[in-house]
């Protein structure tokens, strides 16, 4: 017989100046996912189904984003670190396994220069420690939202995206959830956190304080190209890469099975004896 669900809390957190919306599930060790740019905890319901039996999941929305508080004024990473650090305090989780995708990402690496003591492991998935991506053409895809967002509205880039996001006939509903919870987006509130990531921000010389260990998970055809998280990976001291085939940005949603599995296997490696201390390297190919 298979065991029940752990049941499912909702709470408001208050943090600074604002109320964080999140989602807790289950009980053991604290598994923290942290969304991308105009999305919301909701993305993340595959892992909280399969990741609730055995952890702590909380799933967050950002400042700005989903049911938390929208306030006014400019956004940043830092801000958006902070806000998330506040939360884990207030629930008294200690050291979170913490899962960020894209702008999700960015918040993670800087929350593990920043408060270190609330890391016990991090999952980068699509992402990198720095932006904008080195050349124009991995900086179009923001340029590409700033203008869509500016000029047409949310809904009509949210639609742009989702066909380039889920391409499979099969991933049609993938693409009809994205574009309505893209749209549902306060459109201030989106174009402040786009600015956040174009501010310049950067953890690239910090590399070598997240002590930690990381899983950095990437899809094959992600806009940006493996061999850049490849590179990044290499400057952490504990980095694990693994690559999923035929796969783009929404990586979990698009493949959920194979991500699972990927974080599942990582997750249990950390309960493992320490087999060195210098970072470890791997890529796989994975299908979902």
């Amino acid at each position: 017989m298979q065991a029940a669900a752990a049941p499912r809390e909702i709470r408001r957190v208050r943090v600074g100046d604002v109320e964080l919306h999140c989602e807790i599930a289950g009980a053991g060790e604290p598994l923290l996912f942290i969304h991308g740019l105009g999305s919301c905890s909701e993305d993340w319901r595959p892992q909280v189904d399969r990741f609730r039996n055995h952890f702590r999941t909380i799933a967050c929305d950002l400042r700005g984003h989903g049911q938390s508080s929208k306030p006014r004024g400019r956004y940043s990473i830092e801000a958006f670190a902070r806000d998330v650090a506040e939360l884990l305090r207030a629930l008294e989780t200690g050291p979170a396994h913490v899962v960020g995708i894209s702008l999700g990402g960015m918040v993670a690496f800087q929350l593990a220069v920043d408060a270190p003591e609330l890391v016990r492991s991090l999952t980068i998935v699509n992402s990198g420690p720095a932006v904008p991506a080195g050349t124009f053409k991995q900086r179009m895809p923001l340029y590409v939202r700033l203008a869509y967002a500016r000029v047409l509205g949310l809904r009509s880039m949210a639609k742009a995206i989702a066909k380039r996001l889920f391409v499979k006939p099969e991933h049609a509903h993938l693409q009809r959830a994205f574009v309505e919870r893209l749209a549902s987006n306060d459109k201030r509130c989106y174009l402040a956190s786009l600015r956040a990531i174009f501010a310049g921000w950067s953890v690239a010389g910090r590399l070598a304080d997240i002590r930690c260990p990381v899983l950095v998970l990437a899809s094959d055809q992600d806009y940006t190209p493996v061999s850049l998280k490849q590179a990044y990976a290499a400057r952490l001291p504990d980095a694990h890469v693994v690559v999923i085939a035929d796969a783009r940005h929404a990586l979990p949603m698009e493949h959920p099975r194979a991500f699972n599995d990927a974080l599942d296997a990582f997750l249990a490696r950390l309960s493992a004896p320490v087999l060195g201390s210098r970072a470890v390297q791997v890529t796989h190919e994975v299908r979902g």
